[in-house]
């Protein structure tokens, strides 16, 4: 999966270094990942949320943190739409990031 863009992560945990390694971890994952569905990321993440549009919320360190991601399965594409506290998620409408 080609994940666009770890810049994002990067700047986010250089600004919350409490959750730097479960998102390098996430994200080593997921670049190594061959889903074609929601049902089989689903599998590994099983406390992910679905939204509309194969928009996916997981959450990270606790659930501290919310991550949401846009998948594209059939040409293994993804794209960072939001991170952010999980107060901040909260402000958002995340079906339409």
């Amino acid at each position: 999966m080609k994940i666009f863009s770890r810049g994002t992560l990067r700047d986010f945990w250089n600004k919350h270094a409490d959750c730097e390694l479960q998102l390098k971890t996430w994200y080593r994952e997921t670049e190594k990942s061959n889903w074609n569905t929601i049902n089989e990321l689903k599998s590994e993440y099983p406390n992910a949320s679905i939204l509309k549009d194969n928009r996916i919320v997981f959450n990270i360190k606790g659930n501290d943190y919310r991550l949401i991601v846009k998948f594209n399965f059939e040409y293994q594409l993804a794209w960072i739409r939001f991170i952010g506290t999980h107060a901040e998620y909260d402000k958002i409408n995340a079906n339409e990031i």
